[in-house]
């Protein structure tokens, strides 16, 4: 029992952090979507979309090797470290290179058939390939504190990251505003830039939040001994690799949909309807919040007990009071919902009208979430018994299941179609996953 305490212990600290930073998210989602019209949230829904799938790709899966081979390497620690920062350092450093020279076509390609606003849509790319180096850059020293098992440095850091952006989007959308109305001080100098509702100050805000960040784990990367092992660095990138291919799939899964949305429907009303869609999935954030935070304090804390004689049972047990919390969260969030659609209202009646349209996707996400969470926990075989080729199998069904049933139907049924593929993604993930972890590596789940 001392074991899941201390796992619950950890968890509570990293899901009071998480909770916090992403419920001032959550704040910050009425306070868009009041700003901005559906079309241009869309935009915002685009380029996140793209960052969390480029994102994925950065990170190269390190994450989580990084996290097996401190358990499998107590002796080289060190050079783990090292390896798995090198090695996003050196993509990151190749991912710059290629898009910094193409940010005009790649903006043209984002902005569509209409060439409207491209020097804007230049402006978000660069924004957001700065962003994904230095939150690149971050992935292994984040993992380092909370492999050191410090998760209230984590948390400090993470909610000052998520402060700056609150505070930034807040001063950009009516702090400015509000200095340039009353000829404040400052407001002549404000005049010379400032653009009222102008969707590239969130991106700013991020990029800033984004460097701060950087500058707080500087202790960790600072404590990086250049130790490159060629041989090390191999064995990582062949654990690694079906890492990377499954958590592209994940990102798919999650982030595919709205990307698809934005090319498969009529150019007239694609960003509208990406906006509606995913303003209203902010609903279901409670209940991911609760599903990140159980995954930052679950992989260390399974990682550094799966030698444990009785680690199955722990683990089995964890899934139960997990399953049992996520049922919880996903009623609550279903019988509340009338009060819950308040916080995505646009400015107008009519905007109201657009954003209120796209609530019954919300229940159907929440499904999608609870699946998502059991296949997280159940994931854990894999990484477990050097097996992540499975990972990649299972992630792969999922994201094939959502480019193939996302092309037939979004076309006919909008962002509807995307909200059910999502929930039958996760859930054909959870099946398989549990299906093969019970033949390779059984834990003994309570079903």
């Amino acid at each position: 029992m001392s074991t899941i305490k201390k796992f619950a212990g950890q968890t509570a600290i990293y899901g009071l952090s998480t909770i916090i930073s992403r419920s001032l998210y959550f704040i910050l989602t009425p306070i868009l979507v009041h700003a901005l019209s559906p079309g241009i949230y869309g935009v915002f829904t685009k380029m996140y979309s793209w960052a969390a799938l480029l994102g994925a790709v950065l990170s190269f899966g390190m994450e989580t090797t990084f996290f097996r081979y401190l358990n499998k390497r107590e002796d080289n620690k060190d050079k783990v470290y090292s390896n798995s920062f090198i090695a996003i350092a050196t993509a990151a450093l190749l991912f710059f290179l290629i898009t910094i020279l193409s940010a005009e076509s790649i903006a043209a390609w984002l902005n569509g058939s209409t060439g409207k606003n491209l020097a804007d849509y230049v402006f978000y790319v660069k924004c957001f390939i700065y962003i994904l180096i230095i939150d690149a850059l971050c992935v292994i020293p984040f993992a380092k504190v909370r492999a050191d098992g410090r998760p209230i440095r984590y948390s400090i850091i993470k909610f000052s990251n998520i402060i700056t952006v609150f505070c930034l989007n807040l001063f950009f959308l009516f702090g400015a505003p509000y200095l340039l109305k009353h000829h404040l001080a400052g407001s002549e100098w404000i005049a010379q830039w400032y653009r009222p509702l102008w969707v590239g100050y969130v991106f700013l805000a991020n990029l800033l939040a984004s460097i701060l960040t950087l500058i707080l784990l500087l202790p960790e990367i600072l404590k990086l001994k250049p130790r490159f092992d060629f041989k090390l660095f191999g064995e990582m990138v062949l654990y690694s690799w079906p890492v990377l291919v499954a958590n592209i799939s994940f990102i798919i899964n999650e982030n595919l949909d709205k990307i698809m949305l934005d090319k498969l429907l009529p150019p007239s009303i694609s960003e509208q309807q990406l906006g509606i869609y995913s303003a209203c999935a902010k609903l279901a954030l409670f209940l991911s919040l609760f599903v990140q935070a159980f995954r930052l304090g679950a992989e260390p804390f399974f990682f550094s007990n799966a030698k444990n004689k009785n680690s199955g049972e722990t683990y089995a047990r964890i899934m139960t009071y997990f399953i049992i919390v996520v049922a919880l969260i996903s009623v609550a969030l279903t019988a509340n919902i009338e009060l819950l659609k308040y916080f995505v209202r646009g400015g107008t009646v009519k905007l109201q009208i657009l954003y209120w349209s796209g609530l019954k996707v919300v229940p159907i996400l929440l499904f999608g979430y609870v699946s998502l969470g059991i296949y997280m926990n159940l994931s854990i075989w894999y990484k477990l018994s050097d097996q992540t080729r499975y990972g990649l199998y299972i992630s792969g069904i999922g994201a094939i299941l959502t480019i193939i049933l996302n092309l037939i139907f979004i076309p006919k049924y909008s962002y509807m179609a995307s909200a059910w593929i999502s929930l039958i993604a996760y859930a054909t993930m959870m099946v398989l996953s549990y299906i093969l972890g019970q033949k390779n590596y059984p834990i003994p789940y309570q079903l």
